[in-house]
């Protein structure tokens, strides 16, 4: 029996990719677009008749008269003359219930190309709570197309879809039907179809009163932000005293009966004391992904892109800029892709060039154990953690950071006009458990493949740049002292030390060009190679909080705020603008920002302490 492919197409928010994630469960692949970096997620099913099903998930689009990459990959894909796709067998339009009077536009655009389709009316239950009733048959004969009630969030809530794309996917395309006026026709169609209660948005109104006040609004949204700092420190350290403890153990049962030499070296010095000091920090960047993702979930990001908006404008960044710059404290990399939903270039480009001053989540490696290394854990007022107070301080000061280079390229602008901000909110809805689940999950095969793959390779790189060439015979010191690294290291000390780096902060900092975690790792591995400590994988926060001034750590501190992004960063922006020129323009004003941060940090600390 042939396969059949099917393409879900839906305004963002829709609940299209939950849908794709029911239906597909873990029968699915990302990539990207050929020639570009706009997404694509693949899945298969097998539907009741035996027939395997190919599923592709389209970037969310609010319209086929594209206005951004994403938009445009959509409709020529729909349309099936995008290069190198196979046009899918069937469209099937994902609408939201809840929300019909933005989600109907879009289907009658999609109708409009003539495909066979299929709609997909999602969110039904919530629908449902809300007092919403769809006559599914009246709509189904006004659109002239199958319509399928779907509930994405809930086992068997796509069945009735699989058994009618299943059933349908033989029949005639739509008919094509001159709409002048699309607005219009829409309004039509929910008064044929739906019946809506007055105390439906009721709801949703009182809580935007509150969220999107001006006053109210953002400090709801400090607060939110502040409580999500102090939890990456409270709620994780039980879990991160298992994984040390466990890898400790770990280390020690393995080299235990190895004698000494370059195998148990580099086990020890290598691999345990480096990759065992970034896996520790795993439960603190998924408590900060589960906030992200809970957020995502419930429809307030939108709302805080919109109540953030007249800030952004007034520094020259507009509100769609939010998503990407929030994706950008997960990976400025996403960050950075995710700027394709931005029309205006300039906007974008200013967009790209912030978004590594957010604080992705392989920053948090450093600065966790440089504050609990240097700040005391104490309660503030009685109620808040000391040490998450000094994180979300550094957060704030990636953000402040980004506002303000954000202002001063507005004042290089030629062109000074403006564009207003047209986005959909959501309705609020409970997060589902499984869309959070298999997103942190996801998360976590993200970072334990980086641990497991570069950073690995990067720490075996330093182990050997650490451990050779050999000391002469009867030379005093530590052998890391006359080796490749420790030469490097001795020689960028000099450059480095009016911010109060020292030459093993040196040498951490060239592998940490790569990957942020690996900074961490490298410092494990030059501390283990230098002899300081037997157990550094377990005892690296301690034993720098001895060796290092205080000066030394905050110089450090802000040297992450500003430091230039990894490479795969840099080599995303090359791709996304096409210029090597940006790369370079991002490149030096990141470093530049960050030595003269860390100098005046550095000195200042020194005269105050």
């Amino acid at each position: 029996m042939s396969s059949l492919r099917i393409a879900l197409v839906g305004n963002p928010n829709c609940g299209k990719t939950a849908l794709f994630n029911l239906l597909t469960g873990s029968r699915q692949k990302v990539a990207n677009y050929a020639g570009v970096t706009v997404e694509r997620k693949e899945g298969r099913y097998t539907a009741p008749s035996g027939r395997i099903v190919d599923i592709a998930d389209l970037p969310g689009a609010y319209s086929l008269d594209a206005t951004s990459p994403d938009e445009a990959i959509t409709r020529d894909i729909c349309l099936g003359r995008y290069p190198g796709e196979v046009p899918p067998d069937l469209l099937v339009c994902v609408a939201d219930a809840t929300n019909l009077r933005l989600h109907l536009r879009f289907v009658l655009e999609v109708r409009k190309l003539g495909r066979p389709m299929v709609m997909a009316l999602n969110m039904m239950d919530a629908a449902a709570r809300r007092g919403i009733r769809v006559d599914v048959a009246a709509l189904e004969r006004e659109l002239g197309i199958p319509v399928v009630e779907t509930v994405a969030v809930k086992r068997g809530g796509g069945a009735a879809l699989v058994e009618r794309v299943d059933r349908e996917v033989a029949a005639p395309p739509p008919e094509l039907r001159d709409i002048d006026d699309l607005h219009a026709e829409v309004r039509r169609l929910l008064a044929a179809t739906i019946s809506m209660p007055a105390r439906t948005a009721a709801i949703d109104d009182a809580l935007d009163r509150v969220v999107l006040h001006p006053v109210w609004g953002l400090a709801i949204l400090a607060v939110l932000m502040f409580f999500i700092f102090q939890s990456v420190f409270s709620w994780a350290e039980p879990l991160m005293e298992m994984i040390e403890t466990g890898i400790a153990s770990l280390g020690a049962w393995v080299t235990g009966a190895l004698p000494d030499g370059p195998i148990k070296s580099l086990l020890a010095d290598g691999i345990f004391a480096g990759l065992g000091s970034v896996l520790v920090f795993l439960p603190q960047i998924l408590i900060l992904f589960l906030f992200i993702l809970v957020l995502e979930e419930s429809g307030y990001l939108p709302r805080a892109a919109f109540l953030l908006d007249r800030l952004m404008f007034k520094v020259g960044l507009t509100g769609r800029a939010f998503i990407p710059l929030l994706s950008s404290f997960a990976c400025a990399i996403p960050g950075i892709m995710a700027t394709r939903s931005i029309p205006d270039p300039r906007d974008r480009l200013t967009t790209i060039f912030v978004a590594p001053l957010m604080t992705c989540s392989a920053r948090l490696p450093v600065y966790t154990l440089l504050i609990a290394a240097f700040i005391p854990q104490r309660t503030v007022l009685g109620v808040f953690n000391l040490q998450g107070i000094v994180l979300f301080a550094l957060y704030v000061a990636g953000i402040a950071s980004a506002l303000a280079v954000a202002f001063v390229m507005k004042r290089f602008r030629r062109d000074k006009s403006e564009h207003a901000l047209l986005m959909e909110l959501p309705s609020y809805r409970v997060p589902n458990a499984r869309d959070v689940a298999l997103g942190l999950w996801e998360r976590a095969k993200t970072f334990l493949k980086r641990v497991g793959g570069i950073i690995l390779a990067l720490t075996v790189l330093l182990w050997f740049l650490s451990s050779f060439p050999a000391p002469p015979e009867g030379a005093t010191g530590p052998a890391i002292d006359y080796s490749f690294a420790g030469r490097i290291g001795r020689w960028l000390e000099v450059f480095f030390a009016p911010i109060g780096f020292n030459w093993q902060i040196c040498i951490a900092l060239i592998p940490g060009l790569a990957a942020r975690e690996v900074a961490v790792a490298a410092l494990g591995t030059v501390y283990a190679m230098s002899g300081s400590d037997d157990t550094v994988a377990a005892q690296l926060g301690p034993l720098i909080a001895n060796e290092w001034t205080l000066a030394t750590a905050l110089s450090l501190l802000v040297w992450y705020i500003f430091a230039p992004q990894c490479l795969s960063t840099l080599a995303v922006i090359r791709r996304e603008t096409n210029s090597w020129r940006n790369v370079g323009i991002a490149t030096g004003y990141l470093f530049a920002l960050a030595y003269l941060a860390s100098f005046v940090t550095y000195q200042v600390a020194r005269a105050l302490t």
